[in-house]
C-alpha cells in the first residue's frame, strides 16, 4: 500500500478537526476535533516511519508522546469545560470571554 494513502487519509482527518475547530460553538466538540487533528498527525508520524526507516519504531515512540499530550489536554480541557458550565450553566465558546474579571 503506497504512502500517499496514509497521507490523504491523514490530511481529510486534520481538515475534518480544523473545520470542527473553527465553526463549531460546543466547547466539547472543539476538544473532540483537537483530538482528531492530533490523530491525524499519529497516522503521518507512524506512516512515515513505517515507510523511511528499517526498524519503524521512532514514528511510534512519537506517536506515544502525542497520545500521552492529548490525554493531558483533555484532562485540562475538560476541566476548564467544567468550570464554564458551573459559571454559565452552557459550554458555549463564545461564553468563554465573560470568565474575564
Amino acid at each position: 500500500m503506497p504512502i500517499s494513502y496514509f497521507l490523504v487519509l491523514s490530511s481529510l482527518l486534520f481538515a475534518f478537526g480544523v473545520y470542527g475547530v473553527l465553526a463549531r460553538a460546543n466547547a466539547v466538540m472543539v476538544l473532540l476535533s483537537i483530538e482528531l487533528m492530533l490523530n491525524a498527525v499519529n497516522i503521518n508520524l507512524v506512516a512515515f516511519s513505517a515507510f523511511f526507516t528499517a526498524d519503524g519504531v521512532g514514528g511510534q515512540v512519537f506517536a506515544l508522546f502525542v497520545i500521552a499530550v492529548a490525554a493531558a489536554e483533555v484532562g485540562i480541557g475538560l476541566a476548564i469545560v467544567i468550570l464554564l458550565f458551573r459559571n454559565r450553566q452552557t459550554v458555549d465558546v463564545d461564553d468563554m470571554s465573560y470568565m474575564k474579571w
